[in-house]
């Protein structure tokens, strides 16, 4: 089952968007809620065995180089988001990942790929630019896994399977907004998206 309608070009999806005190932002997928904009892929909801409420967003288009879905809120400078994902197939590439500080198609992006033995650091200004590489075991085929990153100024650092992986400075993008990634042919689920904005006052 799949539930999606497109506004002006966004998609508007069966979701929740809960806001607790610290303004910490987590998104479900059970009843609908506005505020999505898919830049490239096609993304909707649908039944997905192991998703916390029975439902996830899943990403199918398999003809692009990128699929980008953003998510409501921010712009953000420093962040935590973390989010389960579900590599389901995919010849080329059976991947997901994090957007983040998002801005005029410009971004940052973790990445861990069920073929691959990496995880992966990228940005992307017109075309995708690797910033750091580490060697891990692929996550496995049609299993959740976890994915979290945690952008505060110039320093990123990012997990995988509440593993450590990656800590990096970089300082080209200094604000935006979070979203979710596939590539090429991955069909990915995604459930339990976190947005934590990192207050320093």
């Amino acid at each position: 089952m799949t539930t999606a309608a497109t506004v002006g070009g966004s998609m508007i999806f069966a979701g929740r968007q809960t806001k607790a005190a610290d303004s910490e932002m987590r998104f479900d997928f059970t009843r609908a809620f506005g505020g999505w904009e898919t830049v490239t892929g096609q993304w909707a909801i649908e039944d997905v065995a192991g998703a916390s409420s029975g439902k996830a967003l899943v990403q199918r288009a398999t003809n692009n180089a990128f699929n980008v879905i953003i998510a409501p809120g921010g712009p953000f400078a420093d962040v935590n988001v973390s989010v389960r994902f579900k590599p389901i197939s995919g010849i080329k590439d059976a991947a997901g990942g994090i957007v983040f500080r998002f801005s005029e198609g410009r971004y940052y992006v973790i990445r861990a790929n069920a073929l691959e033995d990496n995880f992966n650091l990228y940005y992307y200004d017109s075309s995708r630019r690797k910033i750091l590489e580490t060697r891990v075991k692929a996550p496995a085929l049609g299993q959740w896994h976890k994915l979290r990153i945690n952008a505060e100024g110039d320093r990123l650092r990012g997990w995988l399977n509440e593993q450590q992986l990656i800590d990096h400075r970089d300082d080209r993008f200094k604000s935006g907004r979070v979203g979710l990634w596939t590539k090429a042919d991955s069909i990915t689920a995604f459930d339990d998206l976190v947005v934590s904005p990192i207050d320093h006052g």
